[in-house]
């Protein structure tokens, strides 16, 4: 499974709280967020990112490093049990795009976590790593705990995601933390919008849908009578994204002999905020040649170039 469209991207484990800051993050599959940068900085100097003066989208708000109060009540269960229940939790951005939560270690059954007796000193300070022991199962170095000496992250526990299921409140949460300085609007619009990918039109319509997300150029979501599907090809690919959901298709294009493999999605049940790109289909700015009332877009430069 993938991470986001608008944010596609696909699940994977951001590791960057649990390295050294020289070392590289791995990365087990794409992601909602491409997670092997440290700041918008590098991103910038490494022409993956537009600069403010070039950009016609807002950029990110918050930087690496950052820890900030979360007012949610956050759940975490492991299989079927539940592996911790907090109002404490915190926000810690490991990377720009998005936060991930650390747990007090107060608020966890350690009774499922097991000692690996591998201490490290990593990026946020001294830390052990644990995993996480339940009748589901066990999943080795799938926390990190945090020594009590490590300033105001001692005693936080970062659990990976992809073993637990996360609640904020009553409400399943996917991927990641939703970004507390992130927006994301889904506009009806009557701009005519063209897609084209080396001449071939993909589509063409007058009543998008258009998604507006904080750090992420706009994305045009279109009528599917209004694509050229005998130009693509559907996909098994399939994407998760906090703010909107899973994605119900994916679809790469066909020009000649050339496959550019998925370059458009769909949501048939997106979450109730963006309800109106429900079954709409999307396309990648970044990998092709979009044109909004006749004025060509030039391709922005992100982690999906």
């Amino acid at each position: 499974m993938n991470a986001t469209p608008g944010r596609p991207s696909s699940t994977a484990r951001a590791h960057a709280a649990s390295i050294d800051d020289d070392a590289a993050v791995s990365q087990d599959q794409r992601v909602c967020t491409w997670l092997s940068v440290g700041s918008i900085g590098d991103m910038v100097a490494r022409g993956i990112v537009d600069t403010m003066s070039t950009s016609d989208y807002p950029q990110m708000a918050a930087a690496r490093g950052r820890i900030e109060p979360s007012p949610r009540r956050v759940r975490g269960y492991l299989g079927n049990e539940l592996l911790f229940d907090t109002t404490a939790a915190r926000y810690v951005w490991e990377v720009p795009y998005y936060p991930q939560y650390y747990i007090p270690r107060a608020d966890v059954r350690t009774e499922l976590l097991h000692d690996e007796n591998h201490p490290q000193r990593v990026q946020f300070g001294p830390s052990r790593m644990f995993s996480l022991v339940s009748q589901s199962g066990t999943h080795a170095s799938a926390a990190r705990v945090f020594d009590e000496d490590a300033g105001e992250f001692a005693g936080l526990v970062r659990f990976e995601w992809e073993p637990l299921t996360w609640f904020e409140e009553d409400e399943p949460i996917y991927g990641h933390p939703r970004n507390p300085y992130v927006r994301v609007d889904a506009l009806r619009s009557h701009r005519h919008v063209t897609v084209e990918l080396d001449g071939v039109a993909l589509a063409d319509t007058h009543s998008p849908v258009l998604l507006f997300e904080t750090g992420l150029p706009t994305r045009y979501y279109i009528d599917r009578t209004d694509v050229a599907f005998e130009n693509l090809e559907a996909s098994g690919t399939q994407s998760l994204c906090p703010y909107k959901g899973v994605t119900s298709g994916y679809w790469s294009a066909r020009v000649g002999e050339t496959v550019h493999d998925d370059i458009a999605w769909t949501y048939n049940t997106p979450l109730p905020a963006v309800a109106p790109i429900a079954n709409l289909v999307a396309f990648y700015n970044e990998k092709l040649d979009i044109a909004v009332d006749g004025v060509r877009l030039e391709r922005p430069k992100t982690h999906f170039s």
